[in-house]
Formats: structure tokens, C-alpha cells, sequence
């Protein structure tokens, strides 16, 4: 496991994510990380224009669905 998924599933534990879902998302992840860095980035992007991470995240997550699905 690489430095960014120790990071990421640190970051995780403290906002309260069970492990097991931490895991998944650390799999989905390392199946596909550029689709994960084209969400980070689209959430920025709206986080920067004044939305709030929770909703920007949401939106992002809810465009990417069907990949996301595909990865579980």
C-alpha cells in the first residue's frame, strides 16, 4: 500500500468511516485512480466556486455513478 492510500485511509478513520468501507474505497481507488483524480478535482473546482465540499462531493460522486458502480 502506498503512501496515499495510508494518508487517505487515515483521513477517513477521522471523519468516522467504518473500515470496511474505507477498504472498498481504497480498492475502488487503486482499480482507477484517474477517475478518482478527475473527482478530486471536479469537487475542488466547485469547493472553489463556494459550494461546500459535502455537496460538491455528492454532485461529483452522483456524475461519476456508473464508473463508480463498475469499480465495487
Amino acid at each position: 500500500m502506498g503512501m496515499q492510500n495510508f494518508l487517505l485511509k487515515k483521513m477517513l478513520r477521522t471523519k468516522g468511516v467504518p473500515e470496511a468501507q474505507i477498504d472498498m474505497f481504497v480498492s475502488m481507488i487503486e482499480k482507477n485512480p484517474e477517475l478518482f483524480q478527475k473527482i478530486a478535482k471536479e469537487v475542488e473546482e466547485k469547493v472553489k466556486s463556494g459550494m461546500s465540499q459535502t455537496d460538491a462531493g455528492l454532485q461529483v460522486m452522483k456524475k461519476y455513478e456508473e464508473e463508480l458502480k463498475k469499480l465495487v
